[in-house]
């Protein structure tokens, strides 16, 4: 009998919801902790022998220390292509295929994909950038006054920053939630932003976020509504948009769990050419990975033109609290799908 399974957190908002969902569908749903498979690295016995519709949700990583991101996303790795040889047993489908989360995780793979795919993204500074006056030389010689700098493989905000600089004056103004622990002396995220304009301590700073091997990008002004810049949030599964939403901050970096404003794409008033195009460009970008069944993809505005640009992509993107807490639609359309597949309908 084929089974849908989902690997897991008990408790965790994401479990949760997907589990009413299933509720909601009439269906059924196994829970494959993340600690079990640590333990064991196979599949438990309850599951062996049978067909598996599988749903990978992120493990959970309680630290803070920003030097950790590469080590985590490290282990990570290693467990998602341990995941992929159970392709190889021939029972198990996924929902988003180990090797489509594989390749979102690197930030400056997904944006070379998508740029080879002709589709606009928000554009890196090239080369490698490992220290504070590096960075400095490399915008004044590409006439780049402010850009975003962003670790390869975090989440979260976890290392962010957006850096603007004043060459002729030697001014600068630095945001980021990371910040040296005054006890430890390590860099930590604190989810929280901070704005810092002190030359010394933002060059510090500046070293520390930049060994954690990160990539450069230009600071486009985003567009503005009633005072507040914005981008947006949209989730895509198997081809549709099912879900989006605008982020709205008075700071650049537009996270919501960093107390910036959730708003309906609707009450932006956006025009309605502006709208499809911006549903197209996200169609368009989920096709390029095979194997890719539900996506998050977060989308600038340029300012003025309302151009739409792909910021970045996330194979499980899928938790909008602006979505569990009202109608649960994002986990409605996926247990939809497992539903589906159980009764030989996909």
């Amino acid at each position: 009998m084929r089974q849908a399974v989902l690997l897991g957190n008990p408790g965790t908002k994401r479990t949760l919801y997907l589990e009413k969902g299933v509720r909601e569908e009439e269906t059924r749903l196994h829970l494959w902790d993340w600690k079990a498979f640590l333990e064991e690295g196979r599949i438990p016995s309850d599951f062996r022998g049978k067909e598996i519709f599988l749903k990978i949700d992120p493990p959970l990583w309680d630290s803070c220390c920003l030097k950790e991101l590469n080590h985590l996303a490290g282990e990570y790795e290693t467990q998602l292509k341990l995941l992929e040889t159970l392709a190889g047993e021939g029972r198990v489908t996924f929902f988003n295929s180990p090797e489509a989360i594989l390749s979102l995780l690197d930030k400056r793979m997904c944006k070379d994909k998508l740029k080879e795919a002709g589709i606009p993204v928000t554009e890196a500074l090239e080369g490698q950038i490992l220290h504070g006056e590096q960075l400095l030389e490399l915008m004044g010689q590409c006439h780049v006054p402010q850009v975003f700098i962003k670790p390869l493989k975090g989440s979260g905000a976890a290392g962010i920053a957006a850096f603007r600089y004043q060459k002729r004056t030697g001014q600068m103004i630095l945001y980021t939630c990371g910040m040296r622990d005054p006890a430890t002396g390590r860099l930590v995220n604190t989810k929280r932003l901070r704005r810092f304009t002190e030359r010394n301590e933002i060059m510090a700073l500046l070293d520390g976020l930049l060994m954690l091997d990160c990539m450069v990008e230009r600071w486009y002004a985003k567009a503005v509504y009633q005072g507040f810049s914005y981008d947006l949030r949209a989730v895509v599964q198997d081809g549709r948009m099912d879900f989006m939403l605008a982020r709205l901050s008075k700071g650049p970096i537009t996270n919501l769990h960093l107390n910036n404003r959730p708003l309906e794409v609707a009450g932006l008033g956006l025009p309605s050419h502006i709208l499809e195009e911006t549903e197209k460009l996200c169609r368009r970008a989920a096709a390029c990975y095979e194997g890719l069944r539900s996506v998050g993809i977060d989308i600038l505005l340029e300012k003025g033109s309302l151009k739409p640009r792909i910021i970045e992509m996330n194979g499980q993107g899928d938790l909008i609290y602006q979505d569990i807490y009202d109608k649960n639609m994002i986990y409605r359309h996926q247990a939809k799908m497992m539903k589906e597949w159980m009764y030989g309908e996909g």
